[in-house]
């Protein structure tokens, strides 16, 4: 049944932030400790790559089916269901002796993902309004935004104390904690008449099209960019998303609605999101050049982003009241430029000894203060400017953008860096590899400055909407 008066409270926010931060958080620490898991496991280096990739590309892969599924059956059920399928996925790399459970434990993780975070944002569109949907929504995104920042310095500083597995058995007791402050909420879902139905057919397209990309992009030094494999596997995602956007404009029941994409502040909200996603890469070049090139641990690599943790985590609020003052357009292209210049500091590899620190370490702190500027006013904007019948699906597109950006943008700039690092220059890997996310965040300011509308956002000082209104969209 259709939620009518229930107010969200204090108790829900955290709950979902718990939920944010089994993905964002502790799933993302992986990034930092690669080295740990690969001599505890006693795998290759490619496999423990593999199976940081294949988190991120699971939940890329299945979140807009999830979402739209949370719609049908249950935004708080399809919640608790990606908080199960955290808390398998973190005993399976708990209790890895091997290759097997580590690759099972990540892609169940990124299942979880694909469940907990469409549903969460439809849950909060659902019941806050106005300004608190907006505070609410900043709390999202610390969780998101903010866990990622604390992911590098954390995943070092466990790794180095308590042992890498000690990240996941936190992360079960997060996820629980989280379901047992969801449970006071009541469920919420779209009205819907007649069985249950779904586009498989499209779903399978996709999920082959994507595998094939990031296969390619992956694995394409190894096999060599002009291989017959790697012509066939481009061919393949040529053919497939061709055929997928044949398919879904030619049926009822879709995986992608396109047509939330008729909403110019919806698209430059979701495309702008996944470049800025994408920039996740940096961070991995930036970890990888400052311990394999100037000879840190993981933990002194993860102490240079804390410049990024504090300021994303302190700019999320503010970027908040940015937002109800001049709307969104505004923060999200301050975001985005503070967010380039600083990934562009991250690349001056050329600098000598504490000249570079220096420089990281600016570039870090800047990287997380642009992300904290444009989290909460993207976000507003996507859920403000999706349909309320659709809003998990559409909330599904948004965040898919962010799993498939930052997937991808880190296999593009750690395929760079592999490919220069060969040759036996590591500070021109580095310089190369941030340069890819100069470029990933250019086109985001671009997006943003194109499609964004000025009034996007403004809405803290409209009046409220009735209950019998409560949920029509903004904005169709």
């Amino acid at each position: 049944m259709m939620e009518t008066s229930y107010k969200g409270t204090n108790k829900m926010i955290i709950g979902i932030v718990f939920g944010v931060l089994t993905f964002w958080l502790f799933a993302q620490a992986l990034l930092n400790v690669v080295p740990s898991v690969q001599k505890d496991l006693g795998v290759s280096l490619g496999t423990v790559n593999i199976a940081i990739s294949l988190t991120s590309l699971f939940s890329g892969l299945f979140i807009v089916a999830f979402g739209g599924l949370a719609d049908i059956v249950g935004r708080k059920k399809m919640a608790n269901i990606g908080f199960v399928l955290s808390i398998i996925g973190s005993l399976c790399l708990v209790f890895a002796n091997g290759a097997v459970l580590l690759i099972i434990g990540r892609i169940l993780t990124g299942f979880s993902g694909a469940a907990i975070m469409p549903s969460t944002i439809a849950l909060m569109k659902a019941y806050f309004e106005g300004a608190d949907r907006q505070r609410a929504l900043s709390f999202w995104s610390i969780g998101s935004w903010g866990g990622t920042g604390i992911a590098s310095f954390l995943g070092g500083a466990i790794a180095s104390s308590l042992g890498w597995r000690w990240i996941f058995i936190i992360s079960i007791i997060v996820a629980i904690l989280g379901m047992l402050l969801l449970k006071a909420t009541p469920e919420s879902k779209q009205e819907s008449e007649g069985g249950f139905k779904f586009d498989y057919t499209g779903l399978v397209i996709f999920i082959i099209t994507m595998c094939a990309l990031n296969v390619f992009i992956n694995f394409g030094p190894t096999l060599g960019w002009t291989s017959l494999t790697s012509i066939v596997l481009i061919i393949i995602t040529i053919i497939g998303l061709i055929v997928f956007i044949k398919v879904e404009n030619s049926k009822k029941i879709v995986l992608i609605d396109f047509a939330v994409f008729k909403n110019k502040a919806y698209t430059g909200a979701t495309i702008s999101n996944f470049l800025l996603n994408a920039t996740a890469g940096a961070i991995v070049v930036a970890n990888t050049y400052v311990q394999v090139g100037r000879g840190m641990s993981s933990f002194q690599a993860g102490l240079l982003s804390l410049g990024y943790l504090v300021a994303v985590l302190v700019m999320i609020r503010v970027g908040e009241k940015i937002l109800q003052k001049v709307g969104a357009k505004l923060p999200m292209i301050w975001g985005t430029i503070i967010t380039t210049i600083g990934v562009a500091l991250m690349g001056l590899t050329f600098l000598p000894g504490v000249g570079y620190i220096i420089s990281e370490f600016i570039g870090f702190t800047l990287f997380g203060l642009g992300l904290g500027f444009y989290a909460t006013p993207s976000t507003d904007t996507s859920v403000s400017n999706a349909p309320s019948d659709k809003v998990g699906q559409a909330a599904g597109v948004y965040k898919m953008a962010s799993s498939l950006g930052g997937a991808f943008g880190v296999a593009i700039s750690a395929a760079t860096y592999g490919a220069i690092a060969a040759s036996g220059n590591l500070a021109s890997a580095g310089a190369i590899g941030m340069v890819v996310n100069v470029i990933f965040g250019i086109i985001a300011i671009l997006s943003v400055i194109f499609l964004v509308p000025g009034d996007a956002g403004k809405t803290a000082t409209a009046p409220k909407k009735s209950k019998a209104n409560s949920h029509r969209p903004i904005t169709e």
